[in-house]
């Protein structure tokens, strides 16, 4: 990315210049220089044009970890009143609706895991359905699908998948409101008939993990962590559903917003008023796959305890958190010095709440929430505290990762699976996949430097960090 055009507003924070005659709201990119020369000039391009869409309250945002993405960049966080015109996007959202991350902790410890850490990976591997299209044991019918779209964890819960205390550090206790699976397409619906409780592809796993540092006393001790523990963090979202809806809606928005007029900046921007009937259907259906990958992660959490508990017997995985980070939450935030219900966008970002929201479970109320930056199999993970809305800026958001910094293709033509696989065992960490393509499109090195964007959510103010976690297993599709 060329710095030309950003003012430098602290050396975490940067602001694009307008030019002569520019119409549009204000752009801020949270990251430093380094990361920024990184970025893809898209990405710049792509918030700018967020920022020209009615009804934002606030700056178009970038987050740390941002790259190009389809509408808003991956790492784009934007928010709209639906009281004054505001819009609902598709490509806002992504078409993972609800990819998140549930982290587990355990009662394990590095020493004890190390002599069953193979076994365990191999039966993990066997357990949990990974890969393109892959289904697992759960078949459900239409009328049983409609029930997990309004009931998400708290469907599966009921099915026999986890225990009650799980829903208490799930965001929204793990079922949104205003789910309509009626608004859900039946191609959508056929699509995830046999995906519950599946990773999917891609950049989807199941880590196992040890904490190697913390670096907050106090919000680790809320949190339940200690050096040398071992963790577990599950990497999924909405599976064939999500992503049917957000090509459908693609479509349905973009017809909405030639019927009212709205100029599109660009075509993947398709967007409607959040009261408009599109809006809303979109909305209904959103809701509806936020749910069905609540339920997934839930389903997930099943499995994995079964797996721990048949090669480690006493082993306990508690939830630590639960949240997703592909999603528009209505929320209410304070914009010079009132409060308003926005409609905030969070596209490969997640919500950071600080201390005091009374949304948080009492256990992390004065810490803050769980924030989690996941890493890339050789790579560490982060989890940090939210920090208050004051210090924050960006509608309580942060960092959701290390963001790609090249493309799947690139990465294709640098590694070959089998020699990544191998060269990552030397090194104390064990891949479980199906797919030699996967891995290589997944090396570490396809990746930012997961280290520095947590050091620069920390300065931004975004989120503060807690602990560093270390890859020891990873199942991926």
């Amino acid at each position: 990315m060329d710095l030309a055009r950003l003012k430098e507003i602290n050396p975490w924070c940067h602001a694009l210049t307008l030019l002569p005659g520019e119409a549009r709201a204000p752009v801020r990119l949270y990251a430093n220089a380094e990361l920024l020369r990184g970025m893809d000039a898209k990405v710049l391009e792509q918030i700018a044009n967020v920022a020209r869409l009615p009804g934002l309250v606030g700056a178009a945002m970038t987050m740390p970890d941002a790259h190009w993405g389809y509408g808003f960049p991956i790492g784009g966080v934007a928010a709209f009143d639906a009281e004054a015109g505001g819009i609902i996007s598709a490509g806002g959202v992504g078409f993972d609706i609800a990819c998140g991350i549930r982290c587990l902790r355990t009662n394990l410890d590095r020493a004890t895991l190390a002599p069953r850490l193979e076994r365990l990976a191999d039966l993990l591997f066997r357990a949990i359905p990974a890969g393109v299209g892959e289904e697992g044991e759960i078949k459900l019918s239409p009328g049983e699908l409609d029930a997990v779209m309004r009931g998400g964890a708290q469907w599966a819960l009921g099915h026999g998948y986890g225990v009650a205390a799980d829903l208490d550090y799930i965001e929204e206790r793990g079922c949104v409101a205003g789910a309509v699976p009626a608004e859900v397409s039946d191609l959508a619906k056929r699509r995830q008939r046999g995906e519950m409780g599946t990773l999917g592809s891609g950049n989807h796993y199941l880590e196992i993990q040890v904490v190697e540092r913390i670096y907050d006393a106090a919000a680790a001790a809320a949190y339940g962590l200690a050096e040398g523990q071992v963790l577990v963090s599950i990497h999924c979202g909405s599976r064939g559903l999500g992503h049917q809806v957000g090509t459908d809606y693609l479509l349905t928005l973009a017809k909405a917003a030639g019927r009212l007029g709205i100029r599109l900046p660009e075509r993947e921007l398709a967007c409607a008023p959040i009261k408009s009937p599109e809006g809303q259907q979109y909305l209904g259906a959103m809701n509806a796959a936020i749910n069905i990958a609540l339920a997934n992660r839930q389903i997930l959490t099943h499995l994995a305890r079964a797996a721990f508990a048949e090669v480690l017997p006493g082993a306990e995985l508690e939830t630590l958190y639960d949240v997703s980070h592909n999603t528009c939450k209505v929320e209410t935030h304070v914009v010079d010095g009132k409060p308003r219900r926005l409609h905030v966008h969070r596209k490969g970002a997640t919500r950071a709440f600080g201390p005091g929201h009374a949304a948080l479970p009492a256990r992390y109320r004065a810490a803050g929430q769980p924030v989690i930056i996941g890493g890339s199999m050789g790579t560490g993970s982060w989890i940090l505290a939210g920090n208050p809305e004051e210090q924050n800026g960006a509608f309580a958001s942060a960092s959701h990762g290390a963001g790609r910094a090249m493309s799947r293709h690139q990465a294709l033509r640098k590694w070959h699976g089998r020699e990544l696989i191998h060269e990552l065992a030397v090194n104390g960490i064990l891949i479980r996949t199906r797919s030699m393509r996967g891995a290589a499109e997944e090396a570490p090195g396809a990746y930012k430097d997961v280290d520095l964007v947590a050091d620069t959510t920390e300065k931004a103010g975004l989120a503060r960090r807690v602990a560093l976690l270390r890859p020891k297993a990873c199942v991926k599709g």
